[in-house]
């Protein structure tokens, strides 16, 4: 398998957000964003606390220890609107195992409780795709609870469509990138 070069963020912007690359800084607006317990319905734990936040963003930006690995993750922002941050997307970067000179990007994404129902997670993962793609990705993956029909529509929406494959309970959706 060849090296894989790092695959570092930009700002991404699509027709109604930017997608900025992540900062330490966040965590403080990020805890409120993310403070709705129901957020953690399908996936576990409760909300974060700022500090908590300020902690995970410090590692996350500082990047992955396994250089072959590239941790990339974004807030988003309406672009038209007050600034205020509305939610993340991120995409875990990694050489594929077993087939030659494929990457492979993890994604994920989560829109606070006030501004869903907007279509922004399913734009943002629009957006994070079509920039994943300009990358040199092979193929995007997001791990889904079968019941989480909201995170389903958004996969399904940038053309993921589910495996037979699970993880921790979760279904493995996947998309080969210019196929």
């Amino acid at each position: 398998m060849t090296a894989v070069p790092p695959v570092r963020t930009a700002v991404i912007e699509t027709p109604r957000l930017t997608l900025l690359p992540l900062c330490v800084e966040h965590a403080e607006e990020m805890a409120g964003v993310l403070a709705d317990p129901a957020l953690h319905a399908f996936i576990g734990g409760r909300p974060s606390t700022a500090e908590e936040l300020r902690r995970r963003y410090t590692r996350l930006v500082a990047g992955s220890p396994d250089p072959a690995f590239s941790w990339c993750n974004w807030v988003l922002t309406e672009r038209a609107g007050p600034g205020e941050l509305s939610g993340t997307v991120q995409a875990t970067v990694t050489p594929h195992r077993t087939l030659r000179d494929e990457t492979v990007a993890e994604l994920s994404w989560v829109v606070g409780t006030a501004w869903q129902g907007r279509g922004f997670a399913t734009e943002a993962a629009r957006g994070l795709v079509g920039w994943l793609t300009k990358q040199g990705v092979g193929t995007v993956i997001a791990h889904i609870h079968p019941g989480h029909r909201a995170s389903g529509a958004v996969a399904a929406a940038v053309g993921l469509s589910p495996t037979d494959e699970w993880h921790d309970g979760e279904v493995r959706w996947r998309r080969r990138l210019g196929a």
